[in-house]
């Protein structure tokens, strides 16, 4: 999900009234929390310390932005990132809480690979430069952190058997014809385990260990991510058994 306020005429009116300003924090907030958890690389609460800390930034980015500096929503997000990377480096924990690799490094290299995260990140270093992976890779990251869980989390929870991988599949397939679970799967953050259980016939054991997978595959396949697709053309193929 993306910010809707991008007119720099409305940010450039909250930048001077502190109600404007209040309003489009409101607006703000999901792009708010998205971006603060992507460079956490954790699920964000506004309970949590750095939550003040990218809302205090996200102000500091309508106070100082002009139309020359770009999209607003790109210069917000800089402007939250670093100043998180600031405070981890005040507290000494910057190396502890963000390594300096890559966002989308590489899994354990001894973990058995699944057919998505670890495929893609073993890959990402051979596509040419104008490959849209690592940006679909962030932005599926980005959906993903409102659920709980992040784009890497997937290597653990990947359907491995291939009995499961067809269950898996069965799962998502039934979710893609019903589009309203979808939905209502976004509404909740939650995925439709009694639903999917009872009409999709998947033992729920299966929906419950790989709950975080299939919620991303759902969202893949249903979302602007053509080359993640490609990597699950199988829930397709499988389809109903």
């Amino acid at each position: 999900m993306t910010a809707t306020r991008t007119d720099p005429q409305e940010i450039l009116q909250a930048a001077k009234d502190p109600k404007a300003l209040e309003q489009l924090i409101v607006q703000y907030r999901p792009f708010i929390l998205r971006e603060a958890g992507i460079a956490c690389r954790r699920y964000l609460t506004e309970e949590d310390d750095e939550w003040s800390i990218a809302l205090n930034a996200f102000s500091q980015a309508v106070a100082d932005y002009t139309p020359d500096k770009g999209g607003f929503p790109a210069f917000a997000r800089l402007i939250i990132r670093r100043r998180l990377i600031d405070y981890y480096r005040s507290q000494k924990k910057f190396q502890a809480e963000i390594p300096a690799s890559h966002a989308f490094s590489d899994p354990d290299p001894d973990a058995e690979p699944d057919p998505l995260a670890a495929e893609v990140a073993e890959h990402l270093s051979e596509q040419p430069a104008e490959n849209p992976l690592p940006e679909e890779i962030r932005e599926a990251n980005a959906l993903f952190v409102g659920y709980g869980f992040t784009f890497m989390d997937l290597a653990d929870c990947s359907p491995k058997a291939e009995k499961t991988r067809a269950a898996c599949a069965r799962a998502v397939r039934y979710m893609l014809v019903n589009p309203v679970l979808i939905s209502e799967m976004r509404r909740t953050r939650q995925l439709p385990i009694k639903i999917l259980e009872k009409n999709a016939e998947v033992p729920r054991k299966i929906l419950e260990r790989h709950r975080k997978y299939l919620i991303a595959a759902a969202e893949i396949l249903t979302g602007n991510f053509p080359g993640l697709a490609a990597y699950l053309r199988f829930v397709k193929e499988e389809g109903f058994r």
